[in-house]
């Protein structure tokens, strides 16, 4: 899909994620028949080509006006978002190649990494 889309839903993910909504709950504020999770789910990650009619279901939803939707400055670049995808997916196919001995160990590895740096940013977080 276009970096537009992918832009749009990453943006509607966020604010609703800071409204601290469900995407079932969205889904179910829109009031409208054939809105469900999935659907919010395709939205939000660019996948689902909408109407502007649906786009505007969304945001009464989310109770937000246009400006805010369309303010991406607090958005990681799309190139960044594609960089990210890449670098997935170049570690999918390292690992596709390995043992799965192999496998669950980069993976124990990574979770006590990414353990240890969450534990870092809340260390460093003003409370």
């Amino acid at each position: 899909m276009s970096d537009f889309l992918k832009l749009v839903g990453e943006q509607l993910r966020t604010i609703r994620v800071a409204k601290g909504l469900s995407q079932e709950e969205v889904a179910e504020k829109t009031g409208k028949i054939g809105y469900s999770k999935g659907r919010i789910s395709n939205i939000e990650n660019g996948q689902s080509n909408i109407t502007l009619k649906t786009l505007e279901s969304l945001m009464q939803a989310l109770d937000i006006a246009p400006e805010e939707l369309f303010n991406f400055q607090s958005l990681s670049s799309v190139t960044d978002i594609e960089e990210k995808n890449l670098m997935l997916s170049i570690h999918h196919s390292l690992l596709k190649e390995r043992n799965l001995d192999e496998v669950k160990y980069v993976v124990r590895i990574t979770k006590d990494f990414l353990k240890t740096m969450d534990s870092q940013a809340k260390k460093n977080s003003p409370d």
